[in-house]
């Protein structure tokens, strides 16, 4: 008998790629999604290639008679559903909370106690984030691993961007943050992810099912939204880049994140659906890679062989981090887990198909900036 795996968000960028593959391998595939504007803008159904293989139910993850429709004669869960935009949950508070955290205890109440469910589901894996480590781990030269708390105002607006040891004061350096590091999120987005990844953890337990809290990196690839303007710099850059107009890097460029290509997300998620081992716990999804952000702009600029300018602006955003790249090993060493697709190879394909793809409007990033300079979220430069 086929396995029947609910998608909650499943019609977005990642859960678009993870229902492809769910269904080439024979699995029952619903999905459940509100079709944000934000995410999707105008679109209100799944991709022509999705729509006959995949039972879609339009609605919102808090929408509690939907999520027990949704739920029917399933065996295992990938929860996707969440706002996403770290600078973004630093305004929108009450909307990440409602969708993230009251989203989920919707989800976990309706599994808990409608009597008609129980004990079907085996597995539930939840996207989590790398946003709850907040920095993450650093080195400092005399006292060895650091987990610094959110960097100081009086250092930014000065242009020191690094975090510095607490006992000694030294520049920290970035090392590699496994999940046995402390939870420290600096953005409501953050915040709001760690509990959507103990919530699921802690029904597991309960329950006696599998779980995944899969910490997810810096996600990015084709199908990526190129509309929203807090799906990440690679989408920002390259609809900048093919206009010509200047890019600005926050900060003085240097800041770092882990890139991870899709691929090699929907390979570590269809692994943790198809476990058959006993595994409650989180787990790093990433390339252990760290790449600059000035990088990203040159490699950008260069593809598109655009005249945009890069500027770099010395401004920062609330929530924001230094570094960050994942220790990725306790995934290599549970599921055979390894990143195949290099930040080269993949930002090639992730450009490649944005060439084919309509500009987006430059106004909605602009004004996401403008929104974080009123609220005082976003200074200096």
């Amino acid at each position: 008998m086929h396995k029947t795996i609910l998608i909650t968000g499943g019609a977005g960028f990642i859960g678009q790629h993870l229902s492809r593959k769910l269904v080439t391998e024979g699995y029952l595939v619903k999905v459940l999604d509100s079709f944000s504007s934000q995410v999707h803008g105008d679109s209100k159904d799944l991709p022509d290639d999705l729509k006959s293989h995949v039972e879609l139910i339009r609605a919102d993850i808090r929408d509690r008679d939907a999520v027990r429709l949704a739920l029917k004669n399933v065996d295992s869960i990938v929860h996707l559903a969440a706002e996403t935009g770290t600078g973004q949950s630093m305004y929108e508070i009450e909307r990440y909370y409602s969708v993230n955290v009251q989203g989920t205890a919707v989800l976990l109440d309706v599994l808990q106690n409608d009597i008609t469910l129980s004990g079907k589901v085996e597995s539930i894996t939840v996207a989590s984030s790398r946003a709850v480590y907040g920095e993450g781990a650093y080195l400092c030269r005399d006292h060895g691993l650091i987990y610094p708390d959110q960097r100081n105002d009086e250092k930014l607006i000065n242009g020191y961007f690094d975090p510095y040891c607490p006992t000694c004061g030294n520049v920290l350096l970035p090392t590699v943050t496994s999940e046995s590091a402390p939870f420290k999120p600096m953005s409501v987005y953050g915040l709001t992810k760690q509990v959507q990844e103990q919530a699921v953890l802690m029904y597991a337990r309960t329950q006696g099912i599998n779980a995944f809290g899969l910490r997810y990196q810096n996600v990015y690839g084709p199908g990526q939204s190129l509309q929203n303007p807090y799906t990440g710099i690679l989408a920002v850059f390259s609809n900048l880049a093919r206009k010509n107009k200047t890019i600005e890097i926050y900060e003085d460029g240097v800041e770092s994140r882990d890139f991870v290509y899709i691929d090699d997300v929907i390979d570590a998620t269809y692994r943790s659906i198809a476990y058959s081992e006993k595994f409650i716990g989180a787990m790093n999804v990433g390339s252990g890679i760290s790449t600059s952000v000035m990088t990203v702009a040159e490699e950008v600029k260069k593809f598109f062989d655009s005249k945009s300018s890069l500027l770099v602006t010395g401004a920062y955003r609330s929530g924001d981090i230094r570094h960050n790249f994942a220790d990725i090993k306790m995934g290599s060493s549970l599921f055979g887990y390894e990143p195949r697709i290099s930040f080269a190879k993949g930002l090639q394909q992730f450009l490649t198909w944005a060439s084919g793809q309509s500009v987006s409007n430059n106004e909605l990033y602009k004004k996401s900036v403008d929104e974080l300079i009123s609220k005082g979220l976003m200074r200096g430069g």
